[in-house]
């Protein structure tokens, strides 16, 4: 560890007023600069000095420290409870833990601080599973991404998820780039991943008859999949339940007691409790988590990233995820995005990547909106006219650019599954196994942890009457008619489903809860048409009045008031707070 070589470095580009400190193995970064830019420049050259982490503590003139939002429920639910694992957010890598270690003898908990699951990096990406060949060899990155990419089939199959591999075509700009071929290859090769093409211009076109003009060629890795996070998430979740884990939705750790070097209780919200271990997959917050744990070696900054998604009409006019490279982004640390196909049909461009000082604005500008519509052009026939919708998201960076996946070195209950960022998605099943391992050896310090022998890796769920032929829709019409009461046009989306949504083991308590799992309200319309019917039954089968159901949870109110006295939607209140 050497912190002459990082005041040295940060001196010679002007950050004299940054004093960098040693914290055990990691390093922190104290003092003032001028810019969120400057911040982040001064975490990166901090890095590759022997340190552990970076823990990025300056200060930028006009940027307030974000506050983390607590859930407005308070009750004592977990109030004296007991759990064997507990782990800390209901993203796609909590949701894969959840699943993994119900694979054990165990009581397992995962707390969510949101109404519902998947409601940040895990619902705000493209739904791609990256092939491994962008990750820097060596890195955990690679290692996960590799194995994590070749479960899926698998997984979906298990889940009842819907998993296409439509490959991933890298074009290139430059016909220079063609000498790169045995780079690439090796690249591939080291990241095993298998599979790999270079293709001409003429082939390219051959696959992509609609590329656009100025490609001259590119790499193909036939791996790339395509998957919905979000109802992925929620299928891994519903699984682990099913599996006797349990989810806790609206349940946030305020802090961690601890006793010789173990965290011994757990406050929240919602009651004080105990683990014997704790797990950390918090997201973008994991590193607050860390602290309140006393184990922040590392910091996570924010990069936002901006998609646009195209009217599902637009799905049949490309065969394969493409994304146009030119020299300059070959060193890059982002992937640059490009126009991917959904599994739902349509397409989507994107993303931007940006660094931002906010850990949950989600607010889109002109300029990445521009830089998607550049990007567009890939693609000779679409136009900005086939856009329905555009939104952002936030990937959680450590300033190493890698995944922290490992116990931690001063808690000895404690792991750490932080600073996954792309391609996390695709790396989550690989991610989870050892995470599991890693907790069942920190269990198996004083007892033996056995598998379960009727675990139950299938998952239960109710038909998608959009993807069944006209037979077999009769079928489920016939056993139960609300399937035949198409409640949204555009995605084809019928009573029967919205109701089974609200009967999933995950509550669903919003509208935007109903549309992550059916996709009601996701057409072009945008819910215009079918937002009142579902409102409706949201009110029937929670038992509530319609104007207490929110679009996202907190005071997203859709509806002030009833203005007919003569039509009455109040129900028993009988909301399941547990969850």
């Amino acid at each position: 560890m050497n912190l002459k070589k990082v005041e040295k470095a940060l001196q010679k580009k002007g950050f004299t007023a940054v004093i960098p400190k040693k914290w055990r193995k990691s390093i922190i970064l104290e003092g003032q600069v001028q810019s969120w830019n400057d911040k982040i420049q001064a975490g990166y050259l901090a890095v590759g000095h022997g340190f552990k982490g970076v823990v990025n503590d300056i200060e930028v003139p006009g940027i307030q420290k974000e506050e983390i939002l607590s859930p407005q429920v308070k009750d004592q639910l977990l109030e004296g409870q007991s759990f064997d694992v507990v782990i800390v957010g209901g993203g796609v890598i909590g949701c894969s833990i959840a699943r993994e270690l119900s694979r054990y003898q165990l009581k397992i908990a995962l707390f969510e601080k949101e109404e519902d699951l998947a409601k940040h990096a895990s619902s705000r990406n493209d739904g791609m599973i990256h092939p491994a060949f962008a990750a820097t060899p060596g890195s955990k990155k690679a290692l996960y991404n590799a194995k994590g990419n070749l479960a899926y089939d698998k997984l979906c199959n298990e889940l009842k998820i819907n998993f296409k591999r439509p490959g991933n075509l890298i074009l290139f700009n430059n016909p220079l780039m063609h000498l790169l071929g045995p780079v690439f290859k090796q690249r591939a090769k080291k990241n095993r991943d298998h599979g790999y093409q270079m293709l001409s211009a003429r082939e390219v076109k051959k696959r992509e008859p609609n590329v656009c003009k100025e490609q001259r060629g590119g790499f193909y890795l036939p791996n790339a999949g395509i998957l919905s996070p979000y109802q992925l998430t929620i299928a891994l979740a519903e699984n682990a339940i099913e599996n006797k884990a349990q989810v806790f939705l609206n349940t946030m750790v305020n802090r961690f007691d601890r006793k010789e070097s173990e965290i011994c209780s757990i406050n929240t919200n919602r009651g004080q409790c105990q683990a014997k271990v704790v797990v950390n997959a918090a997201g973008i917050w994991a590193d607050h988590i860390a602290q309140l744990a006393d184990d922040r070696f590392f910091s996570l900054h924010g990069r936002k990233g901006m998609d646009v998604l195209l009217d599902i009409n637009t799905g049949k006019l490309q065969n394969h995820i493409t994304a146009l490279v030119k020299m300059s982004q070959l060193g890059s640390k982002t992937k640059g995005g490009g126009i991917i196909p959904t599994i739902e049909g349509n397409l989507l461009i994107g993303p931007t990547a940006k660094e931002t000082p906010y850990r949950e604005d989600y607010s889109t500008e002109q300029e990445d909106l521009l830089e998607l519509l550049e990007k567009m052009k890939t693609n000779r026939l679409l136009k900005p006219a086939d856009i329905i919708t555009y939104f952002s998201g936030i990937r959680a960076c450590t300033y190493e650019e890698d995944f922290i996946v490992e116990p931690s070195e001063t808690v000895k209950n404690l792991v750490h599954a932080a600073g996954i960022q792309s391609p996390g998605l695709a790396s989550a099943p690989a991610i989870a196994e050892d995470i599991a391992a890693i907790c069942v050896r920190i269990l198996e310090r004083k007892e033996k942890v056995e598998k379960k022998i009727d675990f139950n890796p299938h998952r239960n769920t109710s038909p998608r009457l959009g993807e069944l032929n006209l037979e077999q829709r009769s079928q489920w019409i016939q056993k139960n008619p609300a399937y035949g009461r198409i409640v949204c046009r555009c995605e084809v989306i019928s009573e029967g489903e919205i109701r089974d949504a609200l009967a999933s083991s995950v509550p669903v308590l919003t509208l935007d809860g109903i549309k992550r799992r059916t996709r009601a309200g996701m057409g072009r319309c945008h819910g215009g048409f079918c937002t009142p019917r579902i409102l409706e039954i949201m009110a029937e089968e929670n038992q509530i009045d319609m104007v207490e159901i929110t679009k996202k949870g907190g005071d997203s109110q859709i509806l002030a008031k009833k203005t007919k006295d003569n039509i009455d939607y109040q129900f028993k209140k009988t909301k399941n707070m547990k969850n």
